[in-house]
């Protein structure tokens, strides 16, 4: 592998590790607000914090990091669709289904624009950060196994 491939690889790794660290921190801080009938304007604006965080986290992984692994792996570039089979193929990810669920929620964060829907959105949001999480831990076992990234 050329070491310019290597330099953005360790690049793009560090960057899904700090978003990664960003989510967590708004996941763990909002596990103590579901299951409430009415929220204060500080807990949504938590909520909001973590919706915009899913989605950044979720942009990396399947556009930059699964795009890239395919590249490095040399395989054919090709739709979202085509990256995240590919993702569950390589065992990056335990289900292509969950991830195109990831994928259709990120545009449904980042294209709505009605308050009102933020605790609706957060209620879909909770149960699949887990496997954003995953994802990562998958990710660098692969990337350390295959390009010996460290």
């Amino acid at each position: 592998m050329k070491q310019k491939q290597l330099l953005l690889l360790q690049a793009e790794l560090a960057l899904m590790d700090k978003a990664t660290e960003h989510l967590r921190f708004s996941y763990q801080r909002c596990q103590a607000l579901e299951n409430k009938e009415n929220y204060t304007f500080d807990e949504l604006e938590h909520f909001e914090s973590l919706t915009s965080r899913f989605a950044r986290l979720s942009d990396l992984i399947i556009q930059k990091m699964f795009r890239l692994i395919d590249q490095l792996d040399l395989e054919e570039q090709g739709t979202v669709r085509d990256h995240i089979n590919r993702a569950e193929k390589k065992g990056l990810i335990s289900s292509a289904e969950t991830f195109v669920d990831i994928r259709e929620l990120r545009n449904l964060i980042v294209h709505e624009y009605d308050p009102t829907a933020m605790v609706t959105i957060f209620n879909a949001v909770m149960p699949l950060c887990p496997a954003l999480f995953n994802a990562i831990e998958r990710i660098h076992r692969y990337t350390q196994s295959r390009f010996i990234v460290t």
